[in-house]
């Protein structure tokens, strides 16, 4: 069947999207209005998400929960968590949902036909007929409820949102963006917190929830996806059989309104929390933000993205550097937000202090009037390519590019019907951009929407050691008084509401209920491993390993330097030189000239510091120092010329750069610390027996942290062992006798590689250095480390291997069993955190983990009642079949060609032999449940080993301090 004979459609577009290869439509479901884009290619990796606009009237995260809730059950598939089940059972490459400010998105991907069709159809009758009209038990569990188990008891709040938005609302970085957005548009819904905000999210009425469903979850209000290698068709048939033709068209007022002008700028200034340990002074945010038009200018779009570049986002770009020059934020960066109707340009200085607000806005005056009249086109050029390449390239990491094409697509679509491809096809809006450098477009844009527009905000965040207090205080007592307000019934029927929720959390489903779950069978998948794409040649005495791998004219090259004979005491200051190098200047360029120099020739460069532990021998680690870079075939000369540059001529004594290059790389690692505790939990635990673990906290963790703490605050008296240091790691590292090279292309243009490495070889450094043989020695720590947080991160770790426990292909089963099943119940529907997880590695480091969470000594407990669950752990074929899936899924994560090489060269660094690869998946698909009772036994060395470390609320940790050998504040 073709799409022209489907009778349930109106087919209003059907033309070529040439810069995807795809071929495109544009639909109107007849009977609903439910709108639908199609990009039909032939990409294996299909993608479908349906989406509804929701805007919010207020910051109850009605959307969010909404969210949550809707895949909790449904008419076609009742069990109480058909997402979980699926995440255990499907060879999904993407399965998830996401709250915007003003839609909600559920967005799923498959290679595999029959598990795509799988999850499309669990995945609409979640949308359209949620169980949480029968259940409303659902909304207390993700959303919100009191919660009190005796009378005597203090009345309390818990909730999967709730939590989650109280460790959203305690990241600084969080709490300034959700201000500056706020402030920009007050009368719209855009001056609402969608996720919710925790002191609001309990006026959330139950009554209101189910009404906003009823509003908006209806395909009139809908956006429907389909992108990839399937019959179209069929599937629209399908949905409009199973799904849409139930519905009749009804008018939904959802539109996002229009923020009318300011007639004058606004200023809005907040607190955001910070420990007694740390400092108020420089730990101010200040910011200066502007409303850029609509999200439907096509040319604008991009040509801001190119500005932000050049004025701010680039090293040394003029209002950054202008900014840093008179000390004014010890991190000064720009943000264009470009994914909402009305799309904002922020300058933020972080790390300043309040009373720098006028010099800092009069900085900001002064440079963009000066822009205005003449910006660097080199520095245009540069952003330019940089955005075209990262266009062309469509290299997303692990998401699966049809889905980010199709998130994309709702930046134009949600807010003009007929125009969902305007954003993803942008090679014209490039070429168009390419003429109007050398004209005064970009500085035009300047003028208009930088300097004469009113409509913008200055937002100031300044740091409280009290908020946290006060703001505790003052839920405890809302919360005393509302118990005080109670009669004894209205507390028993608490009461009964808390024990009826854990009820119906630990209440089983039916079998029959479960197997309505579609699932795929073992012979469904994949036998065996995909195997590595290694080829050994040489260049005089230095190894290639070549990937001989299609990629579209582009070549992936790295530069891998052994760091096997450093001396130790320099090891920390390897983190710093990977910040440093590509961003000071060299014997050629300033450090801006040198970047914009970067994205003009080539994708990039970047440098980072790697561990490959062996997998025959795991004591032994090859630590390497890499250069990467992605560019086009005909410019491979220049990328090699430029990282020469970089590692030979980078002049590492500027100490007025260093310092700057400090204080950013610690704001930088202030906010990710902030905001990713689950890993720096994770981490910190394992680098107490693990030489690997270790590596990576003295060089991006904790330690790290301390390092440049150290550093910036006694910058002056250690700037010059700082600068030895660094020239001395250089001479070090950048040898001939360490280099090892990995490229990632064609046959027809691998000739030029061995030359290039030639001639880099013979430029390196030569003179004598010291070198010896370096070790790092774990040490059991158990620390507990306190931050302004009201939530926790709580992390146990071990490792099997050194318990005399070998590596199976089984523990991936058990991570899938672990993360949904019993973390997920005890951990996350149970305890209320927001996420849970755990790994099992071949080296045996092992690892679990709680993301967002309310508990500590709880979590703690259940960490230790693992192993007895596993040991107890009962299971018929179809269930284990569906965590064995689970499994493969996890393992078979499509690759764009730059993964698959880096997939190739950690396996060769790391000599692990493709047999081994096939035997641990043979192992994973011939799984029984006695082969995961027998894995009790690793969770039981995993907890054998006692350590802890657990990140967040200040007074939770010291409320249970003899859990730990030390205590002390994460930020000093």
């Amino acid at each position: 069947m073709r799409l022209e004979e489907l009778t349930a459609y109106e087919i209003i577009e059907k033309r070529p999207v040439n810069d995807l290869n795809s071929l495109g439509y544009l639909l109107k479901h007849k009977k609903t209005g439910a709108r639908i884009a199609l990009l039909s290619n032939d990409d294996e990796n299909k993608v479908f998400y349906i989406g509804f606009r929701t805007p919010p009237t207020d910051s109850t995260g009605i959307a969010h929960i909404l969210e949550h809730s809707v895949l909790c059950g449904s008419k076609n598939f009742p069990i109480k968590d058909p997402f979980v089940e699926l995440a255990k059972g499907s060879l999904n490459t993407f399965l998830n949902a996401m709250t915007y400010p003003d839609k909600t998105v559920y967005p799923v991907a498959s290679c595999n036909d029959k598990d795509f069709q799988n999850l499309v159809h669990v995945y609409l009758d979640a949308v359209f007929y949620p169980n949480i009209y029968k259940e409303n038990k659902i909304f207390k569990q993700e959303g919100w409820h009191y919660e009190m188990e005796e009378p005597t008891d203090e009345l309390s709040l818990n909730g999967v949102v709730y939590n989650e938005m109280k460790g959203a609302f305690s990241s600084p970085d969080g709490v300034f963006d959700r201000e500056v957005f706020n402030s920009l548009f007050p009368d719209t819904t855009y001056g609402f917190e969608s996720g919710g905000d925790p002191e609001v999210i309990p006026e959330l009425t139950y009554d209101d929830f189910l009404a906003f469903h009823s509003r908006y979850y209806h395909p009139s209000n809908s956006y429907i996806y389909l992108y990839g290698n399937l019959d179209m068709a069929e599937k629209l048939k399908w949905i409009d059989e199973q799904y849409l033709s139930a519905f009749d068209k009804i008018e939904i007022d959802s539109k996002v309104g229009v923020q009318m002008p300011f007639e004058s700028p606004r200023e809005t200034k907040k607190e955001y929390s910070i420990t007694e340990g740390e400092s108020e002074k420089d730990n101010t945010y200040l910011s200066y933000n502007t409303v850029i038009s609509t999200s439907l200018d096509k040319e604008l779009y991009l040509a801001f993205q190119v500005l932000d570049y050049a004025l701010c986002s680039a090293p040394g770009a003029p209002l950054k550097q202008a900014l840093i020059d008179k000390g004014i934020g010890k991190d000064v960066y720009s943000v264009y937000e470009n994914g909402i109707f009305q799309p904002y340009f922020s300058i933020i200085a972080k790390g300043a202090n309040e009373e720098q607000k006028e010099e800092f806005l009069k900085t900001i005056q002064q440079i963009l009037e000066i822009q205005s009249k003449k910006i660097d086109k080199k520095s245009l050029r540069a952003g330019l390519n940089f955005y075209e390449f990262k266009y062309r390239e469509a290299d997303f990491g692990s998401y699966p590019k049809g889905l980010m094409y199709g998130l994309q697509a709702l930046d134009s679509w949600l807010y003009d019907d007929s125009v969902p491809f305007m954003h993803i096809e942008a090679n014209e809006v490039f070429g168009l951009l390419k003429d109007k450098i050398n004209t005064d477009y970009f500085e035009s844009l300047i003028k208009k929407y930088l300097i004469d527009n009113n409509h913008k905000s200055i937002v100031i965040i300044v740091p409280s050691k009290s908020l946290t207090n006060r703001n505790d205080q003052k839920l405890a007592d809302k919360l005393a008084k509302y118990k005080k307000s109670l009669s004894k019934t209205d507390i028993q029927e608490i009461i009964e509401e808390t024990i009826a929720l854990k009820e119906y959390q630990e209440e089983e489903d039916t079998k029959e209920n479960i197997e309505k779950i579609p699932l795929l069978k073992r012979e469904d998948m994949k036998k065996l491993a995909d195997p590595f794409i290694n080829e050994l040649r040489m260049s005089s005495d230095t190894k290639i390993l070549f990937h001989n791998i299609f990629t579209n004219g582009i070549a992936y090259i790295k530069l891998i330097f052994s760091l096997e004979k450093i001396p130790s005491e320099l090891i920390p200051y390897i983190g710093i030189l990977k910040d440093v190098l590509g961003f000071v200047d060299t014997k050629s360029y300033s450090y801006g000239e040198l970047f914009n120099e970067i994205n003009i020739e080539t994708g990039g460069i970047s440098t980072g510091m790697n561990s490959y532990q062996n997998a025959k021998n795991l004591q032994d680690y090859k630590v390497t120092f890499e250069l990467k870079t992605r560019v086009l075939y005909d410019k491979m000369d220049r990328a090699f010329d430029l990282m020469k540059e970089i590692m030979l001529s980078s002049k590492l004594s500027d100490t007025k750069r260093l310092y700057e290059i400090i204080n950013e790389l610690k704001s930088h690692l202030h906010g990710s610390m902030s905001s990713a505790g689950h890993s720096l939990a994770a981490m910190r635990a394992m680098s107490y027996f693990s030489k690997g673990a270790l590596i990576s906290e003295v060089t991006g963790g904790i330690a790290f942290y301390r390092l440049l703490e150290d550093l910036e605050e006694n910058f002056e008296e250690k700037k010059d062992e700082l600068v030895a240091k660094l020239q001395q790691l250089a001479i070090s590292i950048f040898r001939p006798e360490n280099l090892f090279v990995d490229y990632t292309g064609t046959e027809d243009v691998f000739d030029k590689v061995p030359l290039l490495v030639k001639q880099t070889k013979k430029d390196l450094f030569c003179e004598p250095v010291k070198s010896e043989k370096w070790e790092l020695i774990p040490q059991k720590k158990n620390e507990g480390f306190t931050t302004s947080a009201k939530i926790q991160y709580v992390s146990r770790a071990g490792n099997f291997i050194q318990q005399g426990l070998p590596y199976t292909g089984a523990l991936k089963v058990l991570k899938v069993i672990m993360g949904y099943e019993y973390l997920w119940q005890n951990v996350r529907v149970k305890g209320g955190a927001y996420g849970c997880m755990s790994n099992f590695g071949r080296s045996g480091d092992s690892y679990l983990v709680s993301y967002r969470d309310p508990n500590l000594t709880k979590t703690i407990e259940v960490y230790e009642q693992a192993a007895e669950f596993i040991k107890n752990f009962n299971a018929d074929e179809r269930t284990i079949t569906k965590f064995i899936i689970g499994a493969v899924s996890d393992m078979d994560v499509p690759l764009n060609p730059s993964a698959k090489g880096s997939r190739s060269l950690g396996a060769y660094l790391s000599e692990l032999e493709y047999e081994v690869l096939q035997k641990e998946r043979d192992q994973v698909l011939s799984v029984t449940t006695e082969i995961i009772n027998g894995l009790s036994s690793y969770l039981d060395a995993i907890m054998n080993e006692n350590c802890i470390c657990v990140v967040g609320n200040e007074e939770k940790i010291q409320e249970n301090k003899e859990l730990f050998n030390n205590v002390e504040n994460l930020f000093h």
